[in-house]
């Protein structure tokens, strides 16, 4: 984690966290982290205290993985110039090191020129000024992550963990991500192109919640799931579950049901041997071809390539 002046402890805090929760099934460590600065020394956070690091940047040059936090003393973020010596450090790990940024910290490696014609996100606040700043990168300011191979960004500080979950899951699967997550008490996965929520409020604490049904929805995902019946679950009508659903979730029902169906086939082909048919009706999909469909516009695989490529039974 490489913390920058006035960076945001919550932020900076998000990476070592994730990360040093993932362990194996025997409870060893997969990763080991540290924190660095730029030359060492400490640094100011945004919250009246500084950070007494225990690296520079020449951890860099061995690390895997590079998290950049939100720098809110950065002038990459103000007029989208770089320290030199900062701007060298990045550009030497980017040829072998996979580099990941929580909230303004893409304006960083935007600075640094590493994401020019390649696709990124930031905190929707801030998604103009960064165009203003950076033209040459393909802004997507309405995900909340972005996974582009070696260079990942994601939007606020909570989509950064989302962020550094999907990344435990892409190294080591679905069942370190999630024994992850509920070490961290936070939920398993949150899809990267879900949208930001940008200011939109919390709704208001009257009638009742959608959290229920979608709490049965998840202990039924194997049968049919009409909206009419979730409404009525929920004792709403179909107009105002759909929006209430919407509102706490921002996805309809329908987009939030099918994510929950593809994670559980992702865990059932990751931690089961059972017939791509019985993970299709497992999870709800009702047929394997169904299933092949939503895992490859998902994914970009079927579900043969990714128990192949993730299954951890010998």
């Amino acid at each position: 984690m490489l913390a920058l002046d006035e960076v945001t402890p919550f932020d900076l805090g998000i990476a070592g966290r994730v990360f040093s929760a993932a362990k194996d099934s025997a409870g060893r460590s997969l990763y080991e982290t540290v924190t660095c600065t730029l030359d060492g020394a400490p640094v100011s956070t945004n919250a009246g205290f500084q950070i007494q690091p225990t690296h520079d940047t020449r951890s860099l040059t061995w690390a895997d993985t590079v998290v950049i936090p939100t720098p809110n003393g950065s002038s990459a973020t103000q007029d989208g110039s770089l320290q030199p010596a900062l701007k060298h450090a990045l550009t030497a790990a980017a040829e072998n090191t996979r580099l990941v940024t929580i909230c303004t910290g893409s304006f960083v490696l935007a600075a640094a020129g590493l994401l020019d014609g390649r696709p990124a996100t930031t905190h929707w606040d801030y998604t103009q000024h960064f165009r203003s700043l950076f033209p040459e990168v393909e802004l997507r300011p309405d995900v909340l992550y972005v996974d582009d191979h070696d260079i990942l960004t994601s939007a606020g500080g909570a989509a950064g963990l989302d962020l550094c979950l999907h990344i435990v899951r892409r190294d080591h699967g679905s069942e370190v991500a999630n024994r992850a997550s509920r070490s961290c008490v936070v939920p398993p996965w949150r899809e990267g192109n879900q949208a930001q929520f940008v200011e939109k409020p919390v709704p208001e604490a009257v009638g009742a919640s959608t959290g229920p049904t979608r709490q049965w929805i998840l202990n039924h995902l194997s049968e049919p799931l009409v909206l009419l019946d979730l409404a009525r679950h929920s004792r709403m009508s179909v107009r105002t579950f759909t929006r209430r659903f919407r509102d706490e979730t921002g996805m309809s029902p329908a987009q939030w049901i099918l994510q929950q169906r593809i994670l559980r086939a992702r865990h059932l082909l990751e931690s089961t041997t059972l017939p791509i048919e019985q993970v299709a009706v497992d999870a709800g999909f009702g047929s394997g071809t169904a299933m092949r469909q939503h895992l490859r516009t998902a994914l970009g695989v079927s579900p043969g390539v990714y128990r192949r490529t993730w299954s951890r039974i010998a």
